[in-house]
């Protein structure tokens, strides 16, 4: 009897899977969310993150001040219900932040996974671009990370607030040792204490996370642009094809909005409390949208090369191609052994075509943004301060100007 023997087939290596991306999953504060049933595997139920942070960071301080008769006021200078930024750092820039993160996990993981869809990321690197994506998520996912952060906001953000931000005595939060007036020591009152301890670090931990996430944005896009990209020149969207990245950076405008309500909460307590004016803010004001568009913007442009590179390439492939199209088509039509009937030829219509190709080229961009996005984006920060305006003109007033201005 003769035994055959079967061999296996054989196939042809199939690409790894792209692995999902996400620069706000994991981490120690979203496994607690995790197990307190405060978030979903995807961060759904924001609204039960904020009202949890809201209950520990602004109603223990409403309840507090209203215990040591600080809420409505009496002497003090600045009372609980009258402190502008306490208001809108916890009830409108920290909801901002946390609602801000399932936005931006949405909008990036579909940007990263049209780096593998559209075939911008060759065959060849597919592997470097998974083991990119997933290095970005293990530091992102980093307990240790976050419990580190925590204790530099502890420490050095308590001093920051305490240098820069907080006010004099007389405050709902703090109060003079003495009578010798506001140069004498201050003491925190218990509502301070919560303030500072508890209220003051929440926020700026979740702010520095923030910040942390664009650092590791950055870092994966720096990974990304050194692979071997496939980037098309005629492409409509005039960057190569990766055009995406800069609508993908609208999913930061919640974090924009959120540090623009800071600012204008800060500038509004100086204004009311302190005697300045909207105007002398003016350069702080400017230099802050600059800065936050730019935190944005900013890591986009570590494609500038490539898309710098394809453009020469593209111009000087289609320049090559549209000097053979329009000498074939000078001899055809215009030059001395010029024949046929002109009137119905295609030829005319592939003429306006190459041209337009060509311009397309010629109008390719070497950053993935452009002047909408850098617009929007300055916008969505600067609209929380619009209301300061009301400090320096009546609502009518306003009203009338921005009349003039748009008509």
């Amino acid at each position: 009897m003769v035994k055959l023997m079967m061999t296996p087939a054989t196939h042809p290596p199939t690409l790894e899977k792209t692995p999902e991306f996400s620069l706000v999953l994991g981490g120690g504060l979203f496994r607690l969310f995790h197990k307190a049933h405060l978030s979903g595997d995807a961060l759904e139920l924001a609204y039960r993150r904020i009202l949890v942070l809201v209950l520990i960071t602004w109603v223990p301080l409403l309840v507090l001040s209203a215990m040591e008769g600080a809420a409505l006021g009496g002497t003090l200078r600045i009372p609980f219900l009258y402190d502008i930024e306490t208001h809108v750092r916890l009830l409108v820039a920290l909801p901002c932040l946390i609602a801000g993160e399932r936005v931006v996990h949405l909008r990036m993981q579909t940007a990263v996974r049209r780096f593998a869809d559209r075939g911008i990321v060759v065959p060849e690197d597919m592997a470097k671009f998974n083991a990119a994506i997933r290095s970005t998520m293990r530091v992102s996912g980093s307990v240790a990370l976050e419990v580190g952060l925590l204790i530099l906001v502890a420490i050095l953000g308590q001093w920051i607030w305490r240098t820069y931000v907080a006010l004099d005595a007389g405050s709902w939060y703090a109060r003079p040792q003495g009578a010798g007036g506001a140069d004498e020591p201050i003491h925190l009152t218990l509502a301070g204490r919560w303030n500072a301890f508890v209220s003051i670090t929440v926020f700026q931990f979740i702010l520095m996370r923030w910040y942390l996430r664009m650092i590791l944005w950055l870092g994966f896009l720096g990974k990304v642009s050194r692979l071997n990209l496939r980037l098309v020149a005629t492409h409509p969207d005039r960057t190569g094809g990766i055009g995406f990245l800069g609508t993908s950076s609208f999913a930061f405008g919640p974090v924009l909005f959120a540090q623009g309500a800071l600012l204008s909460g800060l500038i509004a307590n100086r204004i009311f409390y302190d005697g300045h004016k909207l105007l002398d803010y003016k350069l702080e004001a400017a230099a802050f949208v600059l800065f936050f568009v730019t935190l944005v913007l900013g890591p986009l442009l570590v494609f500038m090369p490539s898309l710098a590179l394809a453009r020469r390439q593209g111009l000087r492939d289609y320049g090559l191609l549209a000097s053979r199209y329009v000498d074939g088509f000078d001899r055809k039509w215009i030059g001395p052994s010029a024949s046929g009937e002109l009137l119905g030829s295609p030829d005319i219509q592939s003429l306006a075509d190459m041209g337009n190709s060509y311009a397309v080229v010629r109008e390719m961009r070497i950053v993935p943004f452009g002047t909408k996005q850098v617009v929007s984006l300055a916008a969505v920060a600067a609209v929380p301060l619009v209301p300061l305006l009301l400090t320096m003109f009546s609502l009518e007033e306003l009203v009338v100007q921005l009349i003039k201005v748009l008509f």
